[in-house]
């Protein structure tokens, strides 16, 4: 396949350019090749890659239904994600335990692929918990961790852990062994965080949500993140962080920030009432939340994502980047870079951002 008369994101910005590819990316710069596809001066770039996302079009990783896992493979690639962790809940270890066969059982027959897993939980905070159901916390444990990491046939990728719980330094140290940890639904001050970021964590979960605000006195996981060089997500869907704190946070953390969808089961479904871990939410225009109003995650997808922030005020090059390259990085995933000998996950998109094509390992889909 050959993509011709496009800007394709090649490190961390645009170049006017070819592309050749088969299964893995073969040139890409002036290829003496008839196009396949003419990108019309639109956009090539690396497909994009969620690292948190509990589900879509009704269905939930958390669920333990290999049925479901189909279905959100094929509304991520309809939506651009070409990879994603498979997220879940804080629940107990007997319902978490069969999510992990299913996800390690799972084989696409097509659409986006599953990279691992984001244990959300269960080792949070009380106090922060948002919209995860308390009956199902559980201190921070790395023999629980171990047993839900080999139910997942060693797919555990990011694991979210508070970093103030009791146990929680020594889980770090062991299980960052495995793979990235991050802070989040937690009441860690700075010192605490700092911490954890020394102890082995790596990455901050939805910052701002979740977690104390950053103030001049007291700046929290946030400025601990900076400090530590930690890697950070944002939920770009307007409703959780403001359109200014976003553009902020890109000025603070730069190549650090990731874009996530933190989408659930009602992604690409109209209004109306779900569950999440066991616990009702309602869905009104487009706005998740528990009955008592506690915010949930989002209903929008990672290419809304992308669009959100271009709109409020980052550029485009910058966006492309902390959907890809950046939660890749983050999570220690060999994607979301174009580079030969890399797999064809690729987007092409109109000049306006719409999305014309989706290539996974390839094939056009």
């Amino acid at each position: 396949m050959v993509i011709q008369n496009a800007k394709v994101f090649v490190g961390k910005s645009f170049v006017d350019a070819g592309i050749q590819f088969d299964r893995a990316i073969t040139a890409v710069g002036k290829v003496d090749a008839p196009a396949d596809l003419d990108a019309a001066g639109g956009y090539v770039i690396p497909g994009l890659v969620d690292i948190h996302t509990h589900g879509a079009v009704g269905e939930d990783f958390s669920d333990g239904k290999s049925e479901g896992l189909q279905p959100l493979a094929d509304y991520y690639a309809a939506h651009g994600v070409t990879s994603y962790l498979a997220t879940t809940m804080t629940l107990k270890e007997e319902v978490l335990t069969p999510a992990m066969h299913a996800i390690r059982d799972f084989r696409p027959s097509g659409g986006a692929k599953c990279a691992g897993i984001h244990l959300e939980g269960p080792f949070l905070s009380y106090a922060k918990r948002g919209a995860q159901a308390a009956e199902n916390l559980h201190k921070p444990d790395a023999a629980l961790f171990h047993r839900l990491n080999e139910a997942s046939g060693g797919q555990v990728k990011l694991v979210t852990v508070a970093c103030e719980e009791e146990g929680a330094l020594p889980f770090i140290q062991e299980v960052s062994r495995t793979c990235a940890v991050s802070l989040g639904h937690t009441t860690a001050d700075y010192d605490t965080a700092m911490a954890g970021f020394q102890a082995g964590a790596s990455h901050a979960t939805h910052l701002y949500n979740g977690m104390p605000s950053f103030l001049h006195r007291a700046p929290g996981v946030i400025g601990a993140a900076f400090d530590a060089g930690a890697s950070v997500e944002l939920i770009c869907d307007g409703l959780h962080i403001h359109p200014a704190v976003i553009r902020a946070t890109y000025q603070l953390f730069g190549e650090k920030l990731n874009l996530i969808s933190d989408s659930l089961r009602c992604a690409g479904m109209p209004d109306g009432d779900y569950e999440l871990g066991g616990q009702p939410i309602v869905v009104k225009g487009g706005k998740a939340t528990l009955l008592d109003g506690t915010l949930a995650g989002s209903s929008i997808s990672m290419l809304d994502a992308v669009r959100n922030v271009v709109r409020f005020g980052l550029p485009l090059e910058a966006a492309v980047y902390a959907a890809t390259s950046a939660p890749a990085l983050a999570a220690k995933l060999d994607v979301g870079v174009i580079e030969a000998g890399r797999a064809a996950d690729l987007l092409v998109l109109d000049k306006d951002l719409n999305l014309k094509a989706v290539f996974v390992d390839g094939r056009r889909l």
